[in-house]
């Protein structure tokens, strides 16, 4: 019998109950070990912190996403000490959606950067269309040492950038879309050691399954697109991937 490959899923939305953990089970049955499942505001916050002190190999973070800048993070302050707790985020800017006012967006993430560097946390950010700024915010308040750009869809320019400054990228589902050229040119000059994978599930389901709700089990198919790109095994992305998750969160 062939020996399972072992992921990280290390940014995922897991619902809370039976759900949550039937999707924790098929995903470790497909050989997926660890998974961090991430909140977007406080309430799914304190849901993340649920599912990862229910679920063994699975640890949370707390954030309040672009779209709920206007939430503010009052929420969430009192939540970072949470044993699963790894890190402060998703958090960072949304031009795309402007799904609240730019500059509470701004603000919130400034917020965030200093509850990582405060907390002794990883940060994880969500950037769209919003490079410059996002650039700007984290010069002006600095970059707390384990830092990753989460679903990471911009192309080498803004790759190299934030690997100057440290920072580790997060790949996608997206890896695998047909128009995501520039994108795979973001993976070529990535080292593996800076890089992570991710499925971001429900959302960004990886081909060939499009069309259905993403789930952590499927991470796999991310990591094997990368390698594809990369023109490595397989295991070796897996491993490096895994090693990269486990030292950014400091995963047991």
């Amino acid at each position: 019998m062939t020996e399972l490959i072992s992921w990280v899923d290390n940014h995922c939305h897991l619902p809370a109950g039976q759900e949550g953990f039937d999707l924790v089970r098929q995903a470790q049955a497909a050989g997926v070990e660890r998974m961090i499942t991430v909140g977007t505001d406080a309430a799914t916050s304190r849901e993340a912190i649920a599912v990862a002190s229910a679920c063994e190999g699975v640890w949370s973070t707390v954030g309040v996403h672009p779209h709920d800048a206007t939430e503010g993070i009052d929420g969430i302050v009192d939540l970072l000490d949470q044993p699963t707790v790894v890190a402060v985020g998703e958090c960072g800017l949304d031009y795309f959606y402007d799904g609240s006012p730019r500059d509470q967006q701004r603000e919130v993430f400034a917020q965030h950067i200093a509850l990582a560097l405060a907390h002794d946390l990883a940060l994880v950010i969500h950037t769209r269309d919003a490079w410059d700024d996002t650039f700007d915010i984290l010069a002006a308040n600095g970059v707390p040492p384990r830092t990753v750009f989460h679903c990471f869809t911009g192309g080498p320019d803004q790759a190299r950038r934030g690997l100057d400054l440290g920072i580790s990228l997060s790949f996608s589902g997206i890896v695998t879309f047909k128009n995501a050229d520039e994108l795979r040119d973001a993976v070529r000059i990535c080292p593996l050691d800076r890089l992570l994978v991710e499925t971001d599930s429900p959302f960004l389901t990886p081909v060939p399954h499009r069309g259905e709700p993403n789930r952590p089990a499927l991470v796999s198919l991310v990591g094997i697109a990368v390698a594809n790109v990369k023109g490595v095994d397989v295991e070796t992305v897996a491993a490096a991937s895994s090693a990269t998750a486990e030292a950014l969160y400091r995963l047991p």
